[in-house]
């Protein structure tokens, strides 16, 4: 029986699921529908706010209680879920249904062992003895391709890595071997080369299983790796469906051909190398951290780095999770005390520099991290943040929010927003306020650390184009750290590849790209999913 004949594990019919008053719309989904039948995987794509995250959490019964499903049906194998009663919905969910989440460390509780939070879902859904639980735990943390199951079954969340974490969520999500599976963007924060195993892991564990997968991204390389069809969303409504060839390779909707041309290809282009003076130079950086916190052995982060970027310059680094990029950057930041080695920016070793002197640098060295909701604080507009750093220097407030309403401008927000709040922003908007607030500084180096790994893509093309034109204008010397090999092959002049805390490779950004001497930087490229060559042009997997 072909997959289009069988019924469908998940039918989604005239769904709409109403925001609260005074959103800037009536729905956050508006009367759309999807299926998924058994043993296949639909990708959900489009922005943040499209509906995506909406959809599957009206699946799961899990809505925040200020939206509603006031239209519509959502079949689970025939049963419709919206008439569930929340008890009914408990004893769905984990059993016939399971999510895996985009963090799992927020998803996991930081104090039960990850063996229990498995067995909790037996505990609950089955009348397994505790012995019997323990064998399945161990069955289960094997399938999914963890290392000494025996050992890692009495590991805390935080004693692992993000890679084995999610797979302890996939372990756990498919413990009872659910009909539908839903993952919402599993693979966000992971790099290229953990992302690609648990992507291999989630198709064979749905091969194996014949489990039905709702695969939520805005990462179309993952699209084109293991979907087999794709709904494209847009503001709450379903724009346009298919294969996955049909929508990567012919999209019709304007939209879905906009999203492709914002994702930006592996093919590094070529670039004159800068000349300018050198803004930043480390000599043999290292970082070690000894024994304590739980460590058995110290730990060589950094070893013998030596970088250089120049005035109007973008360099990369790119490499795994653990490899030392962020290390790298907190050394050069002083946020950490190198062990050994140089930093200099000009004459001034900053590695040497006592703490009474490190205000004066660091006006001169700013960061831009990853969550720019982390990085705001909370309760203060965004004006008042922008500005907080200036007038400690000696500013004057007038002086500095003038100069916060031309920043604004140019990172492309209305300069009157200065008086709203970060949650009150997008997070692709959060994270120009944060380039914003970097810039009053008036800083010769800026460093980006993943500053773009979770936006989706039309978001990340604009925050990727603001970072280079500030560049431009103030000749600015970037650092850009980041795992993604297409975002770096966009905007870095020259790149250096990490592995362990030891840089293996460096030059050209194309040089490197086309022809990648260290073995490690081949199978980076190699991991990378779905490579593109060009618009429209994915090389997809069969």
């Amino acid at each position: 029986m072909r997959m289009s004949d069988r019924l469908p594990v998940l039918s989604i019919d005239g769904l709409s699921v109403r925001l609260p008053t005074g959103s800037d719309r009536l729905h956050a989904v508006d009367n759309i529908a999807l299926s998924v039948g058994p043993g296949e995987i639909v990708c959900v794509v489009g922005e943040s706010g499209s509906g995506k995250s909406v959809t599957a959490q009206a699946v799961m019964g899990l809505l925040p209680r200020e939206l509603k499903a006031d239209a519509g049906n959502i079949l689970l194998e025939g049963e419709n879920i919206l008439g569930c009663s929340p008890m009914q919905l408990r004893r769905l969910r984990g059993k016939r249904m399971s999510m895996i989440f985009q963090e799992p460390m927020t998803a996991l509780n930081p104090v039960m062992t990850v063996g229990s939070q498995i067995a909790e879902v037996l505990e609950i859904h089955t009348t397994l003895s505790e012995r019997e639980r323990r064998k399945r735990v161990l069955d289960m943390m094997s399938a999914v391709h963890l290392p000494e199951p025996s050992r890692l079954i009495n590991a805390y969340p935080h004693q692992i890595s993000g890679g084995q974490r999610q797979r302890i969520m996939i372990a756990s999500a498919l413990a009872l071997d659910p009909a539908l599976l839903i993952a919402d963007e599993p693979t966000t924060a992971l790099d290229v080369t953990t992302q690609a195993q648990i992507l291999r892991l989630i198709r064979e564990m749905q091969e194996r299983r014949g489990t039905g997968v709702l695969f939520i991204t805005h990462d179309f390389g993952v699209v084109a790796e293991i979907a087999h069809r794709v709904v494209v969303m847009q503001a709450g409504r379903v724009v346009e469906s298919g294969t996955r060839d049909e929508i990567l390779q012919r999209p019709k909707a304007a939209y879905t051909r906009m999203l492709l041309a914002a994702v930006p290809s592996l093919d590094a282009p070529d670039r004159a190398p800068k000349s300018g003076p050198v803004a930043l130079a480390t000599e043999r950086l290292s970082k070690t951290y000894g024994l304590g916190l739980g460590m058995s052995h110290a730990v060589r982060a950094a070893e013998n780095v030596d970088l250089m970027v120049r005035r109007g310059e973008t360099v990369g680094i790119v490499g795994e999770s653990g490899s030392g990029k962020s290390t790298v950057a907190r050394c050069i930041v002083r946020l950490i005390q190198p062990t050994s080695g140089a930093i200099r920016i000009g004459d001034v070793d900053v590695a040497q520099l006592p703490e009474s002197r490190l205000r004066t640098y660091r006006r001169h060295v700013q960061i831009v991290f990853q969550d720019p909701f982390r990085s705001l604080n909370p309760r203060r507009t965004v004006g008042a943040s922008i500005i907080e750093g200036p007038v400690n220097f000696g500013l004057g407030r007038k002086q500095a929010t003038d100069r916060a309403r031309e920043l604004m401008q140019l990172v492309g927000l209305p300069p009157e927003a200065l008086s709203r709040y970060p949650h009150q922003f997008s997070g692709g908007q959060r994270q120009r306020i944060a380039i914003a607030r970097a810039l009053a500084m008036e800083p010769q180096l800026l460093i980006a650390d993943e500053a773009v790994s979770a936006l989706d893509v039309s978001v990340q093309a604009q925050v990727l184009k603001v970072l280079d034109d500030v560049r431009r204008r103030f000749d600015l010397a970037v650092l850009f750290i980041t795992h993604d090999l297409r975002v770096a092959s966009q905007i870095c002049d020259r790149i250096a590849v990490m592995l362990r805390g030891v840089i293996v490779e460096q030059g050209p950004t194309a040089d490197v790209f086309r022809n990648p001497r260290h073995e490690y930087t081949r199978a980076l490229f190699d991991a990378a999913p779905g490579r593109m060559t060009q618009f429209g042009a994915f090389a997809v997997s069969t």
